[in-house]
């Protein structure tokens, strides 16, 4: 993998900066992508400081202009582009009934078409290369649903669905596309920010409880499971949905 280059998103903090990190100790050069440029400098940091190599990048990945801007400077600087994980995202709590239009479409522009963007602009690389990894972050959200949430749920679950309909796409141009729907992850501002906030439905000890592993998931299990699937060893897997959730799955 020493030859390859990832892109990963939202990659300044929490998931992001956990795959990031773990993929760059594979050899991987890696461009880490966040909103503010500035705020990856300490994941970058850390990559270099361990002999890897990463670059920082700052788009909003809903502006296409913004993401071409970053693809052109990680291309410039580390090489084409082969592996992408798709993990920027937004939380939001509201009932069904005062979630109003804006509330949606960004949350909808943010999570999925973001993603749609970001894809469509990495992919040339990947087939000219006839080799690739997408990889998709989604939520249990989409799968088993979250009060409060729908708009982020239906967000997330459009993500497993892209995931499925690339993997039949792109797998005759040797790219595999695969999801991982978290559960109950701490260390990440949005899951440190709703528990402080008393949105989520439990308290942490509540989730503890609630599952078959009896702690809370980290990023760097998230992180896990992208470098297998990141991996050669991966090679044959594609279009799934892979729960690292601890057993949970309400």
């Amino acid at each position: 993998m020493e030859n390859k280059v990832a892109l990963i998103t939202g990659a300044a903090a929490g998931i992001g900066a956990s795959c990031a990190r773990r993929l760059a100790a594979m050899g991987i050069a890696v461009g880490v992508l966040d909103l503010d440029e500035a705020r990856c400098a300490s994941t970058v940091a850390s990559i270099v400081e361990a002999g890897g190599r990463a670059l920082a990048l700052g788009a909003d990945i809903t502006d296409r202009g913004q993401v071409k801007e970053a693809l052109a400077k990680l291309r410039s600087e580390l090489g084409p582009i082969g592996l992408l994980v798709n993990n920027a995202g937004i939380p939001g709590f509201s009932s069904f009934l005062e979630i109003d239009d804006e509330a949606w479409d960004r949350m909808i522009r943010i999570n999925l078409t973001g993603s749609f963007i970001v894809t469509q602009e990495v992919l040339p690389d990947m087939i000219a290369a006839e080799w690739g990894r997408i990889i998709n972050i989604s939520s249990m959200a989409a799968q088993a649903g979250a009060p409060r949430m729908a708009h982020y749920a239906a967000s997330k679950a459009g993500m497993i669905g892209m995931t499925k309909a690339l993997a039949h796409e792109l797998g005759p141009n040797g790219i595999t596309v695969n999801c991982i729907p978290p559960r109950f992850i701490t260390g990440t501002i949005m899951s440190d920010q709703s528990f402080a906030a008393g949105k989520q439905p439990l308290l942490r000890d509540a989730e503890i409880a609630a599952g078959p592993i009896q702690r809370a998931g980290r990023p760097e299990d998230i992180a896990g499971a992208v470098a297998w699937l990141a991996s050669d060893e991966a090679g044959f897997v594609t279009g799934q949905v892979i729960g690292v959730n601890g057993g949970r799955y309400i």
